[in-house]
């Protein structure tokens, strides 16, 4: 598993939750008290997911972490959280794009720690490509995702390519050979950050649910940045 990743920048990961645990985070994410993004009375999304205790847990677990510290190193930490949903009021393509941002404790004048933004109430900001690099991401999976319900779609190995313009992006993917991640719920869907990403709208949408957790190595960031509860604590 290790060895494809390292080669096309994610693999898939079956059965790393049993149906009990998918019901109970559901339930979990259903209730929590955290900043949503909703269309009409249906919720699509939402932030902040590690200050809620049961997801900083399951971000914790040995479960995950295993996969995670394959990886990244025994020190790895998770360090942002956020659900997506499809819904049939809120079914949009995602365009082509690698994942840039990260959730930060403060905002601090580093070199090359670019384009600070305030959403859901935290500082986020680009850090250098070496920190994306050293960034792992865990999207588990809350519903079985097949063609027709708007899957996560990747080009294999780019991630190797660095930090990519808009144009070289598009460029990218016309020449690349593009693959669905479909995959039952309670599977894991584990990539980096930098690999080219998109998701048409769904043919027939229904829910979409999806944990997206992010992991980085502790060294790779500066410690006056790091979310405290990214580290267990609120």
């Amino acid at each position: 598993m290790i060895e494809t990743f390292e080669r096309d920048g994610y693999c898939v990961v079956p059965n790393v939750l049993d149906g009990l645990a998918v019901a109970e985070l559901t339930e979990v994410l259903e209730c929590a008290n955290i900043a949503r993004s909703r269309r009409g009375d249906e919720v699509f999304g939402a932030r902040n997911l590690l200050s809620v205790s049961e997801i900083r847990n399951l971000a914790n677990s040995s479960t995950l972490t295993a996969l995670v510290r394959e990886v990244l190193g025994s020190d790895a930490m998770a360090v942002r959280g956020i659900f997506f949903d499809k819904t049939p009021t809120a079914n949009w393509p995602v365009a082509w794009h690698q994942d840039l941002t990260l959730a930060v404790g403060a905002r601090r004048d580093i070199p090359q720690w670019t384009n600070w933004t305030l959403k859901g109430g935290l500082q986020h900001v680009n850090p250098p490509a070496a920190v994306l690099q050293n960034m792992v991401t865990l999207r588990v999976m809350l519903d079985d995702c097949d063609s027709d319900n708007g899957p996560l779609r990747v080009l294999p190995g780019s991630h190797l390519l660095g930090r990519l313009s808009r144009d070289e992006i598009v460029e990218r993917c016309t020449l690349g050979i593009v693959r669905e991640c479909l995959c039952e719920a309670g599977s894991v869907v584990m990539m980096r950050p930098l690999l080219l990403h998109a998701s048409s709208a769904a043919r027939k949408p229904v829910h979409r649910r999806v944990v997206h957790l992010e992991y980085a190595a502790a060294n790779a960031i500066p410690p006056e940045l790091i979310l405290m509860y990214a580290a267990g604590e609120k």
